[in-house]
């Protein structure tokens, strides 16, 4: 268990303090003849019931600030961490490209590969880079070209789905922002090849779907994934901020919420704690369920992959009707 995250969330207190005895035990015995195991194996115990206790029973809402964790692993770290040999293509050929989406080729588990994903960075700098995950037409531009790729040389893609919505300034506006989403929706819809979305942390709206119209949509256990922010619904709806929690709970944006309307395929489990707790752990896990996923759709033809691909999407309009 990682003791070194910086933020504390709301239902974290607890768990915190007893790290934090952990920690100062150990700075005492320090230098010391002292054998203090024994205490350090109580309160570790003590700490495992906690976090187990904490995170069994998640609200929406606190399961919403442990998507938003700066300290979750992000795109670049999965790819990192589960493609080889990754080399980023860059701009979409027609204004520039955009940092907000990454793309590019590479191998996973020996198997040639497009990916793509929304980065939003760790600190202020890198977060500033990629404009917080936010992409605008050119970042959905670069996901067609690059997808469009994929289809001619028969390559599988890999979406790492982790943005709060895309861009909403007047210059992306200007650019086609509305046209290049439903392109890039589109254009999932249509390649002949496998591709498997995981919703690493938050999905939001056109923003997240514009690369998540997916043979199989995968959701980590404490993601969320809506069509607007709690915030922005709260905003809409009841036009206070006070009424967040109020509104995380209506739009049904938890993992479990979504696997049983069937709009997603699959909850991948998070370490005990959460993602930022154990980055390490969740990329393998995540890595699992890609190759699995992949093994299952890759025997497929073209022309099955697509059929399949645009079914479970109408299906879902007919479900919830």
């Amino acid at each position: 268990m990682n003791n070194n995250t910086t933020l504390v969330l709301d239902f974290e207190k607890n768990i915190v303090e007893i790290e934090n005895k952990i920690e100062s035990l150990k700075h005492l015995a320090e230098g010391q003849d002292v054998d203090i195991s024994q205490e350090v194996s109580r309160l570790q115990q003590k700490l495992e019931r906690q976090v187990r206790a904490s995170y069994s029973n998640l609200s929406p809402w606190e399961k919403s600030q442990v998507a938003r964790h700066p300290e979750r692993p992000h795109c670049l770290d999965y790819v990192h961490g589960l493609i080889e040999d990754f080399t980023p293509l860059c701009g979409d050929r027609l204004f520039a490209d955009d940092e907000a989406m990454v793309g590019g080729i590479g191998r996973f588990k020996n198997i040639s590969v497009v990916v793509l994903g929304q980065e939003k960075g760790h600190d202020l700098e890198t977060r500033l880079k990629y404009n917080f995950g936010m992409a605008k037409p050119e970042g959905y531009r670069k996901a067609q070209r690059l997808m469009t790729l994929a289809d001619k040389f028969n390559m599988p893609i890999i979406c790492f789905v982790d943005t709060s919505g895309a861009f909403p300034g007047v210059e992306a506006e200007a650019r086609g922002q509305a046209e290049a989403i439903a392109s890039s929706i589109q254009k999932c819809l249509q390649v002949k090849v496998p591709v498997v979305s995981v919703v690493i942390g938050e999905g939001g709206s056109g923003g997240a779907i514009a690369i998540a119209t997916a043979n199989k949509v995968l959701m980590l256990e404490h993601a969320i994934y809506s069509v607007i922010s709690p915030e922005g619904c709260a905003s809409i709806l009841w036009r206070s901020a006070d009424k967040v929690k109020e509104a995380t709970e209506a739009l049904k944006l938890t993992a479990q919420d979504l696997k049983k309307l069937g709009i997603i395929d699959e909850i991948i489990p998070e370490p005990l704690g959460g993602a930022h707790r154990d980055p390490k752990a969740v990329i393998e896990s995540v890595g699992n369920a890609i190759l699995k996923n992949l093994k299952e759709l890759m025997p497929l033809n073209g022309e099955e992959l697509k059929k399949i691909r645009n079914e479970k999407f109408l299906k879902m309009g007919r479900n919830l009707e």
